[in-house]
């Protein structure tokens, strides 16, 4: 019988094997090969073009074409995809993106990852417009790799201090909003459960809670942080009320800094033989449908996680069309959502 199997095919060079041969990031032999950045020094060119040759490495015909022409592609970086918070700005991102004529990539930026110049990437060889960036550490190397680059960019849900190019919520509005409701229910020792420090948001709602539980008056305040996951409420919420466990609590409401974080926190105090709402009422910040299938349903804060998905691509497809770019607040404030986890203290079931 003939052979009918399939010869093998010669397997095509990429970016990464010239990288690799060159010494040097995918970023760079991009920009080598295109032509685009000339601050590239001289040696380190021959480098890159003698490893291309080499392995006889031809760039994608279609990247090519698409290097000077728009993509109507934006890229959307997240920094944890299983934080449901960014679900619903991605959601929000997405269908803007498509109303405008834009296609929106999804990408996380979790530990270990290089998703710094994976963006470059994107970016050398012309495969988006522009980026939407959830993930704005402080020193993160993407911050520092855009500034130097011409493609449009903003950053949402962070600000970089002077970038002029920020798309927030009023998240100090949250705090406050959280502690008129838990003040006006009685309570006067009412701690928070922060994000980790460092984190724009995370920030701004700690420092807001402080100042308004100054002026309310309130005797205890206590602030401890945790990851923006249901662990993180659980740690922070056992350090606030690790003494309460056979006597009373600390405090007699908690006020967390994301969904996530109020459903550990919940699960913390149960362990701690306490009861929710009578003991300890809780409130979390985001409103997502999984709050009001809690047991108790949990009182919320709703932020505008929507319509800054939909505000952030609004401003970055501005920048692309040429307009000059600047700090955005999503006007929507926020909103309470009053369910059963919290009561007035010392209220019988």
């Amino acid at each position: 019988m003939p052979d009918l199997s399939v010869p093998a095919q010669p397997v095509r060079a990429k970016l990464v094997d010239v990288a690799q041969a060159a010494g040097v990031s995918k970023a760079t032999v991009s920009k080598v090969l295109n032509g685009r950045d000339m601050s590239v020094r001289e040696e380190t060119r021959q480098r890159v073009h003698e490893a291309a040759r080499t392995l006889g490495y031809r760039p994608h015909s279609g990247a090519r074409a698409l290097a000077g022409a728009s993509t109507h592609a934006l890229a959307l970086l997240v920094p944890a995809l299983a934080n449901p918070t960014y679900v619903t700005i991605a959601r929000g991102a997405y269908q803007r993106a498509r109303e405008l004529g834009y296609l929106s990539l999804l990408a996380e930026d979790f530990d270990g990852q290089e998703a710094d110049e994976s963006f470059s990437e994107l970016v050398q060889e012309g495969r988006v417009d522009g980026l939407l960036i959830a993930s704005a550490r402080p020193g993160h190397s993407l911050v520092d790799t855009v500034s130097r680059s011409s493609i449009p960019h903003v950053f949402l849900n962070r600000s970089v201090e002077g970038s002029g190019r920020n798309v927030t919520m009023d998240v100090a509005r949250s705090s406050v909003t959280a502690l008129d409701h838990l003040h006006g229910l009685g309570h006067r020792a009412i701690g928070h459960i922060a994000g980790p420090p460092g984190i724009t948001p995370s920030d701004a709602r700690t420092e807001a809670f402080l100042r308004h539980a100054g002026r309310l008056g309130l005797h205890a305040a206590p602030v401890a942080s945790g990851d923006f996951t249901e662990d993180g409420g659980v740690s922070a919420t056992l350090r606030l009320l690790g003494a309460a466990k056979g006597g009373p609590p600390p405090v007699t409401a908690l006020y967390t800094s994301s969904l996530a974080q109020a459903i550990g926190a919940m699960g913390a105090i149960r362990s701690l033989g306490l009861r929710i709402p009578e003991d300890v009422s809780v409130v979390g910040n985001d409103d997502l449908p999984v709050a009001g299938h809690l047991c108790p349903p949990l009182t919320t804060v709703a932020m505008p996680l929507y319509d800054l998905g939909t505000t952030a691509v609004d401003a970055l497809v501005a920048a692309i069309q040429g307009t000059p770019m600047g700090d955005i607040v999503v006007p929507t404030e926020p909103r309470l959502v009053s369910r059963g986890s919290t009561t007035a203290p010392g209220a019988t079931p």
